[in-house]
Order: C-alpha cells, then sequence, then structure tokens
C-alpha cells in the first residue's frame, strides 16, 4: 500500500518527512504489527509499542505524540472515515457482488456455514475491513445499511426475496420451531417462529446465488430474544418459568412482533414496554402498553406489572443483571 494512495484517499495530514513510500501491512492490533506496517492508532497509549514492533507509519486522529521524523505520522479527521475511503478503493480490485437486506436477515446469515467466497458483513469499521480485505475477487457480499455505510460499496443490489413458501412449519411453539426446507428437517431449532420468513428469504437467496448452506445454532439470536425469569427478575432455564421477557433493540421490528404476539399468544397477558419516542407511532387499540423515558425505568415496570410476555423495545437482556440492586435502591423490598 502506498503512502501516495493512503493520503490521498484518507485526506491525512503527513507531520513527517519518512524515507519509506510503501507499506507492506495494515495492522489494528499492536501484537499483530510487523516491520513496515502502517498502525491504525485507535489509542494513543499503544504508538510507543508499534514503533518498538516495526511500525513504519502511524494513522492517527487523537492527540499523538509524535517522535521518529523517519516514521510516517498520518493525521485524519476521522480513523473510521478513512479507513471507510481507504477500503472502498481497494475493493474496486475485487469486483464483488453486493447485496443489501434488513438487520435481522443479515443476522440469520451468521448462524449459517456457507463457503469462503460469501460473507455476511456487520460490526466495527475494523471488523468490517479483516472480513472484506481478504475475500477472493468476484465474492457475494451481505450487508445492512442500517447496520453499515451503503459508500462502502461501488455498486449495491437489494437481496433476491423468495416468491413462495419454501419452509414448512411442522412444530412450534413461541421461541422453537421445527420445520422442513428443501427435503430436510430441523428438529427444534433455537429459532422463534418469527424469523421464518426472513430465514425463508435468505436460504432462498443462497439456492438461487447457488451457494452452498449449512444451518448452524440459532441460540444466540439478538433479535426477539427470550428472558425465562422469575418474579424478581433472576434469569432461569430456558423454558422453566411462566415469565419471560423478550427483548428486541431495534425498534424498526416492534410493530411487527407486536402483532406476531397479539396472535400467537392471544391467551396470555403480555406487556409492550416501549420508549415514549414510539408514542405517536403505534396503532390504536393496543392494550398493556407502558412506555419509559430512561432505560432504569424498565426495571420498575417489569417489576410492578403481572405478565406471562413483556416484549421490551429499545434495550438487551444485560439491563437484568443489576435488576436486584436496582430494584433495591428504588425502595422495593424481595
Amino acid at each position: 500500500m502506498r503512502l501516495e494512495n493512503i493520503l490521498a484517499l484518507t485526506k491525512g495530514m503527513l507531520h513527517s518527512n519518512p524515507m519509506i513510500s510503501v507499506f507492506e501491512t495494515i495492522a489494528f492490533e499492536v501484537s499483530k504489527v510487523k516491520r513496515g506496517s502502517i498502525f491504525i492508532a485507535y489509542d494513543p497509549r499503544d504508538v510507543k509499542l508499534a514503533l518498538e514492533s516495526g511500525a513504519y507509519g502511524i494513522l492517527f486522529d487523537k492527540p499523538t505524540q509524535m517522535g521518529d521524523s523517519e516514521v510516517a505520522w498520518i493525521q485524519v479527521e476521522n480513523i473510521d472515515e478513512a479507513l471507510k475511503r481507504l477500503l472502498r478503493f481497494y475493493l474496486l480490485d475485487k469486483d464483488l457482488q453486493v447485496y443489501a437486506c434488513d438487520p435481522i436477515t443479515l443476522h440469520l446469515a451468521n448462524f449459517i456455514q456457507t463457503p469462503d467466497n460469501f460473507c455476511a458483513v456487520e460490526g466495527t469499521m475494523v471488523q468490517i475491513w479483516e472480513k472484506l480485505w481478504g475475500l477472493e475477487k468476484k465474492s457475494i457480499v451481505l450487508f445492512s445499511p442500517a447496520l453499515t455505510d451503503t459508500e462502502l460499496f461501488i455498486q449495491v443490489d437489494q437481496l433476491i426475496r423468495a416468491q413462495e413458501a419454501t419452509i414448512t412449519i411442522i412444530e412450534q411453539t413461541l421461541f422453537e420451531t421445527s420445520f422442513i426446507h428443501n427435503n430436510t428437517f430441523y428438529e427444534r431449532q433455537m429459532l422463534s417462529p418469527f424469523f421464518i420468513p426472513y430465514l425463508e428469504h435468505l436460504l432462498f437467496f443462497y439456492t438461487f446465488m447457488r451457494i452452498p448452506f449449512q444451518l448452524k445454532n440459532f441460540s444466540k439470536m439478538g433479535h426477539f430474544t427470550p428472558v425465562f425469569t422469575n418474579r424478581r427478575l433472576e434469569e432461569k432455564e430456558f423454558g422453566s418459568s411462566d415469565c419471560v421477557v423478550i427483548f428486541e433493540p431495534l425498534l424498526e421490528f416492534i410493530d411487527e412482533q407486536i402483532d406476531f404476539l397479539r396472535q400467537q399468544a392471544s391467551w396470555s397477558k403480555t406487556l409492550y414496554i416501549l420508549p415514549e419516542t414510539m408514542k405517536s407511532s403505534l396503532t390504536i387499540g393496543i392494550e398493556s402498553i407502558l412506555f419509559y423515558r430512561y432505560i432504569e425505568e424498565i426495571l420498575v415496570l417489569l417489576q410492578t406489572n403481572d405478565f406471562h410476555f413483556a416484549l421490551v423495545a429499545g434495550a438487551d437482556k444485560s439491563i437484568l443483571n443489576p435488576a436486584r440492586s436496582s430494584m433495591t435502591q428504588l425502595g422495593f423490598e424481595f
């Protein structure tokens, strides 16, 4: 990677007059710095060790103590933006096939085994870089514009969607599904029926694009996440209680999940705990909706209301960890 290209693409300012004009590798961690590397200094405290390990260049966006004038000291306005422009340029030669989808479909793709020439991309800029940099030419990339900047790619197409049902559900509960796809039976998958339409489109896409795939374990889905608890909000084993808090961090899926629960669990006492910002967008006639302004209020609402299921929007299960201490501080006794 040539210094002149890095400066032009990142719009960086060179604060030295180095002898080197080409870098062998890009390193994001000190432990991966080699002689001739350019080190991406998210933390200025790592610069000294990077230099000792042989870094020939330092790219930084925070106040940094610059030393050796033979090292290329490159200051940029924002490291992530600089990396995005660099990566976009170097992806030109790869001629990737890039498809956009929603966050749930993308998340499902991470639980499906596929060949190395297919990549589902999400995460930090560093994680995205490491996934895309080593891809072979003409690889297929799946990403979500809600999670990753579309400008990273030259051309983007929309996910090819199934036009008819390709999955047959054999048995289901609210949080598990047994189904058949392409004459293969998948028994008791830890996947709510809520996700089946998304999975259907994804598997159709794989089939259409002739991407071999194998389903793995769906137990760590980050959406519509059920946590079985007792009345003290202590987490219990899956299926061991009749009190379930369901977490959905992304608000765009809440209306669909409310409809799903109203259809599939009409017998139950269900709470919908939503941020106040959603008040104006909700369908009139939905009962048992409670609103919160601050995350800390969610615990109070869960503790002071009876429910079988409680759908919590805009938060994840980590808020339950300090539940007991928070309740005590707010004056509740156990």
